[in-house]
């Protein structure tokens, strides 16, 4: 987060800085080209900014370097007025004027994709910016080449007609709305949705709905995914078929809440959520993104939906040990679907056949008390598993890279892992090699054992019925299984790393808790067939959208995952 905020900062900076510079050389002084010089830096860290800070009001540094530029461009045209060059200038001024407008009124549209809806104005209207800029860049090269004013004249009313209809457009829409809704509201009307999926979350946060979305579509219901942030609307609508709308007030909910609908399904606990959940119409469903111990898995929010679908038994339990009440006829244990791919190993690896060991490192959190990172601490772990001869993969959490310090110490880490490699040959994995172009659960299936801080990774691991040991990067000594049963399945991995032989001697060699994780596995992830692992998530859902309402879950076979009892249960 700090990382992001200095880089906000600079650029801030870098583009007023340059805007006022480039004015003040070409207004002052005789130097021209200088002056355009300057000009067209401001402009390419102005567009940077934008980048950067997508939001930013740049309407200062765009009137200085308009105003720089044209400047610049009266004194080597030297022929005194020319009013093709002051109509320009007025239709520069005209357009800084109303980038900015035009811009929060498009924010304010509904935007979709995927669904037969032409909304171009909206669209427009967020790169109107852009265009200023581009334009600004024809004018300052007109004037470098000291072509006609009515060259810069032509551009400057070109783009300014395109503003005009945006702008008139727009107040078509807000002025005079249809009397049977907007275009969206009539093509979902036509679509007739059954259920929805709702998001609102962070930038980088589109892995929580992508992960679903595989499983939403094998319900085989029509349904929509409505977006809060518009930075998700591409990279969510690229994963699914299913229509994508882009939602920016509560008059745009009011408009995707066709009659046809009734069920919303959530991934996580966003401040937004409550905009949705007030339509009490719809059954709301909380699925989270992972199933952990951490402290956010037992968000005393849940509360508020009306169903909560939990991998197993533990998360049921996870409420209740930190003193959340919520009703039991809430629950409904689902397992976790997207660990039915994960390969399922019954039998010990021999002794010495070299180990590949996935290690996930999570992001250091919103609040301290959410902070299980152990990027900090990780890097005598790492030269321990390589004096071992294991190959490493190192997959880092999303967020990792927004705190400077985490950024610092992975960089480091993975220095040490292409050092190695290209002393040994081993092939280690990191950055987009294994968070990119392989999924969690090809990391999981490529490594025999796994190290990770406290996550949702281990609940996912846990399916695979390999070893894994959990970093305890807190004080709690003896009490980190209490806090955290899942770790008691594992082996706990101190933060002074005091007892890393020991753990890595359990973790790649005798491996004593091999039976009891069978155990924990039933109760984290549900005690379904392997073959038909997913299908207890989509029953249930289904069961939301039938018109009768809800009818219980069948309750989950006792005894050992069906995995387990194709093979004997592996002893120490």
């Amino acid at each position: 987060m700090r990382g992001d905020l200095f880089r906000k900062l600079i650029a801030r900076c870098l583009s007023i800085g340059l805007a006022v510079l480039a004015f003040l050389t070409a207004a002052l002084t005789g130097a021209t080209g200088w002056g355009l010089a300057l000009a067209v830096a401001a402009l390419a860290a102005a567009a940077m900014e934008r980048r950067i800070r997508p939001g930013a009001d740049t309407a200062a540094e765009t009137t200085l370097i308009a105003a720089a530029v044209l400047v610049a461009y009266a004194r080597r045209l030297d022929h005194g007025f020319d009013p093709a060059l002051a109509a320009t200038a007025l239709a520069l001024l005209g357009l800084v004027l109303l980038v900015g407008p035009l811009r929060q009124a498009g924010g304010l549209e509904v935007r979709t994709a995927n669904l037969p809806v032409r909304s171009w104005a909206p669209l427009v209207a967020t790169h109107l910016g852009d265009a200023l800029l581009g334009l600004l860049a024809v004018v300052a090269l007109a004037a470098a080449a000291t072509l006609p004013a009515l060259t810069a004249l032509v551009a400057a009313v070109l783009v300014a007609a395109g503003a005009g209809a945006v702008g008139a457009d727009l107040a078509r829409r807000r002025f005079r709305p249809s009397a049977s809704g907007g275009a969206t509201a009539r093509a979902l009307r036509a679509y007739e949705p059954e259920f929805v999926l709702y998001f609102s979350a962070p930038p980088g946060s589109e892995y929580q709905v992508t992960m679903w979305l595989p499983y939403l579509e094998r319900i085989g219901r029509p349904f929509l995914v409505v977006l809060r942030e518009p930075e998700f609307l591409a990279p969510v609508a690229a994963a699914t078929t299913a229509p994508v709308v882009y939602c920016p007030t509560l008059r745009a909910l009011d408009e995707v809440l066709v009659p046809s609908l009734k069920a919303a399904f959530y991934v996580n606990h966003g401040a937004k959520n409550s905009h949705f959940i007030r339509f009490t119409q719809l059954t709301h469903v909380q699925l989270h993104h992972g199933d952990s111990d951490k402290a956010p898995s037992a968000n005393p929010v849940s509360a508020i939906f009306d169903r909560i679908f939990v991998a197993g038994q533990a998360a049921i339990e996870r409420y209740a040990r930190v003193g959340v009440e919520i009703p039991a006829e809430k629950f409904v244990v689902v397992g976790r679907p997207q660990v039915e791919s994960i390969e399922v190993r019954t039998e010990r690896l021999p002794a010495q056949t070299p180990r590949t060991v996935l290690y996930t490192p999570t992001w250091t959190g919103h609040h301290a008390d959410a902070d299980y990172c152990s990027l900090p601490v990780a890097e005598p772990l790492l030269r321990r598993l390589l004096d071992r001869g294991a190959t490493v993969i190192l997959r880092a959490h999303p967020y990792t890279t927004q705190n400077p310090a985490s950024a610092r110490q992975l960089g480091r880490l993975t220095e040490l892992l292409a050092a190695d490699r290209a002393r040994t040959g081993r092939q280690h994995l990191w950055g987009a090699a294994a968070s990119r172009d392989l999924s969690l659960v090809e990391c999981v299936n490529r490594s025999d054992a796994l190290v990770s801080d406290v996550s949702g990774v281990i609940s996912d691991y846990l399916y695979s019925g390999k070893p894994f040991a959990v970093t305890d990067m807190g004080a709690d000594g003896d009490a980190f299984t209490e806090r955290f049963p899942l770790a008691a399945a594992g082996y706990v991995l101190r933060r002074n790393m005091a007892d890393l032989d020991e753990v890595l001697d359990r973790l790649l060699d005798t491996d004593p808790l091999s039976a009891q994780r069978w155990e924990t596995r039933r109760r984290y992830l549900g005690d379904f067939p392997a073959e038909s692992y997913a299908e207890a998530f989509l029953a249930a859902a289904r069961r939301e959208l039938e018109p009768a309402g809800w009818t219980p879950t069948p309750t989950p076979r006792s005894g050992r995952p069906a995995a387990a009892e194709a093979a004997p249960v592996p002893t120490a």
